[in-house]
């Protein structure tokens, strides 16, 4: 093989697998962490231990055998991050069941069309989410639907319901042993950024195997602690605070508004955090406001020593101890001063965000794998972080870049198969096992992986530049902390020009800052001020960027684009052609200047 083509196929030696199914290793747990508490909400106001977590789930799992769920049925969660939605999936995965999570923002219609595609006989809700689950439900012919919280009404059971209907004969040991390495553990449905949504198959050895390597890498302890706080029906969040503790004994936290994750990091202080971008910027953004509301001498001290952090992550210079316990500090504030590893992903992050947290000593690195891949196919190594990169293949796969730059993945993270599409199976993973990832990358000498852009998404201007419109985005939103989401358009266009909303919290202090009245977004998005001061930051955001990737024109979009909306999907990407249809008289605008 030549030098070239090694460089553009990376692999590592695999490890040794522990457990044959998820089922396996949720009852090693039990047995192996009995009286140590698996989970949580915050102030301990529920505070459940593995032993108790796992009779709940053999109860539970009794009742929907009793429902007529078995092996190959699929059981639907539509829940917050709460306990219960542990219980739920762990039991339905025990019985050889397929349980599956929806996410929270879809209609009623798009519920339906995904129980009707999953087969569902069962679908777990709680109040909040009853009206829209219990219309799917009816247009999807569901059997069953079972609340976690309040009392059964109108055909609605109440787990005590489903719990009290089961079988005293049944045998729950039996029906986990059954679970074979190659049974479906549960089905993510993609979030639909390219068409309607498709449902990923993960196999329990899917599961495992990744859930291991990654573990392996990032040196995670036994029992680590995690908060539970991104949407279940996302591969990331599943394997994080579902089957990570399941593996390795854990204590999960469930935070039930996403919003206030940075509040319970402190409380939690968690030895594993994954977020996509936006949040570490945030944490970022909240900890300098802090600093610029503190005394003069702590913010200089401080300063300092984040400046010695960056030469110490740049040149590998140690810091003092005065130094070190400014940072020190800064960790426990934050909440991850005993982090052996966290990470970012799902969508490109500024660099200056990585490095900022990497000069406070937080080991934050980037991680790349979709959910067809079960989430992870490379990541950094907390002793070797490459900004810039995604890292290099976990233990035991195989990535390789094709001919036209595009990322093929290979290993014991590969799906079964997309639900009832044997046609799209068949595009996404070839006769060799390889996975098509529809991202272009490129790999480096040492085998970390450098994220290009998706390949249907790269930016062709009228001249032929190919051009990321994710890294412009990226530079774009860290120029400026007014600038909460930015899209940039310039396929087959003589230059390129961007879409942007601000960031309400931000804009409020500006407008106070700057004695504006009206705060809200959409009078802010008219005001000379607030104009003046993104355009300083696209100014800045240029500076970064080619001649050809700069953005020559702006708009500032005058209301809140939210995850599930029209213009991001519930994990918080961009919708490219709904936004480029919705808002196209803008963009005509822009260009027509």
């Amino acid at each position: 093989m030549s030098i070239a083509k090694e460089q553009r196929h990376a692999s590592t030696p695999a490890i040794e697998i522990p457990f044959g199914t998820v089922a396996e290793a949720f009852q090693s747990a039990v047995e192996r962490y009995g009286d140590r508490v698996a989970m949580r909400t915050r102030n301990d106001e529920i505070s459940w231990t593995w032993e108790e977590y796992g009779e709940r789930v053999r109860a539970f799992a009794a009742g929907l055998a009793a429902l007529g769920v078995g092996r190959g049925s699929t059981v639907a969660t539509m829940l917050t991050n709460r306990p219960e939605f542990h219980v739920a999936d762990a039991a339905a995965l025990h019985l050889g069941a397929v349980p599956w999570s929806i996410y929270n923002t879809y209609p009623a219609d798009q519920v339906a069309h995904l129980l009707r595609d999953s087969q569902s006989q069962v679908v777990v809700t709680e109040q909040a989410l009853l009206p829209v689950v219990r219309e799917a439900a009816q247009d999807a012919g569901v059997a069953h639907v079972v609340v976690v919280d309040g009392e059964a009404a109108d055909g609605i059971l109440a787990v005590d319901d489903v719990v009290s209907g089961a079988d005293a004969g049944f045998d729950f040991d039996a029906a986990w042993r059954a679970i074979q390495p190659d049974d479906i553990v549960t089905i993510i449905y993609t979030s639909g950024t390219t068409g309607p949504p498709k449902g990923v198959q993960i196999t329990h050895a899917n599961v495992v195997a990744t859930t291991v390597a990654y573990a392996h890498v990032w040196k995670l302890p036994d029992a680590p602690h995690i908060v539970s706080w991104l949407p279940m029906a996302h591969i990331a969040e599943r394997l994080v605070s579902h089957y990570t503790p399941m593996i390795f004994g854990g204590t999960v936290t469930s935070c039930p508004d996403g919003r206030q994750v940075a509040a319970y990091l402190p409380e939690v202080r968690p030895h594993y955090f994954f977020g996509v971008p936006r949040i570490w910027e945030k944490l970022k953004a909240g900890l300098e406001a802090k600093l610029q509301a503190g005394d003069e001498e702590t913010r200089r001290a401080v300063e300092r020593a984040i400046e010695a952090g960056r030469r110490r992550v740049r040149e590998g210079t140690g810091v003092s101890e005065e130094d070190e316990r400014v940072l020190a500090g800064l960790r426990r504030t934050l909440g991850l001063d005993r982090a052996t590893m966290t990470s970012v992903g799902a969508a490109p992050c500024p660099v200056e965000v990585i490095e900022f947290f990497l000069a406070l000593g937080i080991p934050l690195g980037e991680v790349y794998g979709g959910s067809e891949g079960t989430g992870a196919a490379t990541l950094n190594p907390p002793e070797a972080i490459k900004v810039g990169t995604v890292g290099p293949p976990l233990p035991g796969f195989e990535v390789r870049i094709a001919d036209d730059g595009e990322i093929l993945v290979r290993g014991p993270n590969i799906m079964a198969g997309y639900r009832n599409n044997p046609e799209a199976t068949a595009e996404a993973v070839d006769a060799d096992g390889w996975l098509h990832s529809g991202d272009i990358g490129e790999l480096g000498e040492d085998g970390y992986l450098k994220i290009v852009d998706r390949k249907k998404e790269l930016i062709i201007n009228a001249a032929g530049k190919n051009m990321s419109p994710a890294n412009i985005e990226a530079a774009l939103k860290a120029s400026s902390p007014l600038i909460d989401q930015a899209v940039a358009i310039g396929d087959r266009r003589p230059y390129n020009v961007a879409l942007v909303t601000l960031e309400p919290a931000a804009a409020g202090e500006f407008a106070k800052r700057h004695g504006l009245r009206d705060a809200s977004v959409a009078a802010l998005a008219s005001e000379q001020a607030v104009l003046d001061e993104v355009a300083r930051g696209v100014e800045h955001a240029n500076e970064r960027l080619s001649r050809p990737e700069q953005i020559k024109r702006f708009r500032i979009v005058p209301e809140e684009w939210h995850p599930g909306g029209d213009e991001l999907t519930p994990t918080s990407k961009l919708k490219r052609k709904p936004i480029a249809e919705k808002y196209a008289e803008d963009i005509e605008a822009l260009y027509a200047r």
